[in-house]
């Protein structure tokens, strides 16, 4: 089989149908509360037909488009994390008996997930977390099997929204190239409504094999790359990378990280947006009687007091820190710990911070105009 098949719209619900009788669960994009997230999708007419997204800083909006496009948006509040890595988890449970405890890890529901419209920053989302929870030194066993079954439908970005959108700047997108079993790029014309579908995997060839496809023609193909080539093109916020961990940590002390504390609410919310944040807490849980106890996992963040609380004192008292260390951690000390940025220009943290603080220009303010004075809080 080519590489490069064509379906239409039909094909598409042939596709989440398949994917459904082959036991996977599949998760899509789907309008609701006012926002274009991911969740458990049967059909087409779940996903956002005909729907696209504004986005600046400190703001979202959805509204309708001149066409039917199915992926006609960026990317919403929620990542592929939400599924891959979900709050709250159960880690073990204990009962007691007359026997004593008896402590056992609940199994995990067993159903395969299949995402649908996996942007390329997310894909790169993933493989950062695949090194952090699978090829790292202490291996998340939950993850790890949902990411071994996982079957990916990425979507090549024809859409995009210039004041968020910085994937360019750190080699993520706008093109996938890695790390999907199938790719979509769509195709949406006057006349005809089209998908060239590029294989990935040898698990995507059979799935693409069971779909009612023809060969894509140059015409096909070429119209696909300069729908990747404008969106590229057109992307106008950057982050530029280069030296930039070494800057970032040679200013600790930059007077601008008190203006940034200034405006920072310490919500939180751009660490619960973001695709590859993945700090937790862990509580226990004991019912009224005292017989069953269990470990929950929570997703955390570091800009609540309670994060770095130890004996007896929070260690990061102030926003100021809080956000350095956010701020630090995404584009220096992750590049330390394992290799990559932490961060793959999608753009989330900026729409939905409340407060609208922009990381790519706090990250330029801080390099290209720094003192030299390092400073641990």
């Amino acid at each position: 089989m080519a590489s490069h098949m064509i379906i239409d719209v039909d094909g598409l619900g042939m596709l989440i149908t398949l994917l459904q009788r082959e036991g996977y669960r599949v998760i899509g994009p789907t309008l609701r509360d006012g926002a274009i997230g991911y969740d458990v999708i049967s059909q087409v007419d779940d996903l956002p037909l005909g729907w696209e997204d504004e986005q600046d800083a400190g703001r979202y909006r959805v509204k309708q488009r001149q066409d039917t496009a199915v992926f006609g948006y960026a990317v919403g509040p929620h990542s592929w994390k939400r599924f891959l890595y979900p709050s709250p988890v159960v880690l073990w449970r204990a009962r007691h008996s007359a026997d004593g405890w008896r402590i056992n890890q609940p199994a995990e529901d067993g159903a395969r997930l299949a995402f649908l419209g996996v942007r390329s920053c997310d894909l790169h989302a993933i493989m950062v977390l695949d090194r952090v929870l699978l090829r790292g030194p202490y291996v998340d066993p939950s993850y790890a099997e949902r990411r071994r079954q996982a079957f990916l439908v990425a979507v090549q970005c024809a859409h995009f929204t210039p004041r968020t959108c910085f994937c360019v700047s750190l080699g993520t997108g706008p093109r996938a190239t890695h790390g999907f079993d199938l790719a979509l790029t769509e195709l949406v014309q006057p006349q005809t409504h089209r998908f060239v579908v590029e294989v990935g995997s040898a698990r995507g060839a059979a799935i693409l094999q069971q779909l009612p496809h023809r060969p894509a023609q140059p015409s096909d193909l070429a119209a696909a790359e300069r729908a990747i080539a404008q969106t590229a093109a057109s992307m106008g916020r950057q982050l530029q990378t280069a030296g930039l961990p070494a800057a970032l940590l040679a200013n600790l002390e930059h007077p601008h990280w008190d203006t940034i504390a200034q405006r920072c609410l310490a919500c939180g919310n751009c660490t619960l947006v973001c695709p590859t944040c993945f700090c937790f807490t862990a509580e226990e849980r004991t019912d009224l009687t005292g017989a069953t106890t269990e470990r929950i996992r929570h997703l955390d963040t570091c800009f609540t007091l309670s994060f770095t609380y130890t004996a007896g004192k929070s260690l990061r008292q102030s926003i100021r820190s809080r956000y350095r260390q956010w701020l630090t951690h995404k584009l220096a000390t992750w590049v330390e710990q394992f290799g990559t940025f932490g961060c793959v220009g999608c753009g989330r943290c900026i729409t939905w911070c409340p407060v609208g603080i922009d990381l790519t220009v706090e990250a330029a303010t801080i390099a290209s105009t720094g003192q030299t004075t390092k400073g641990v809080e």
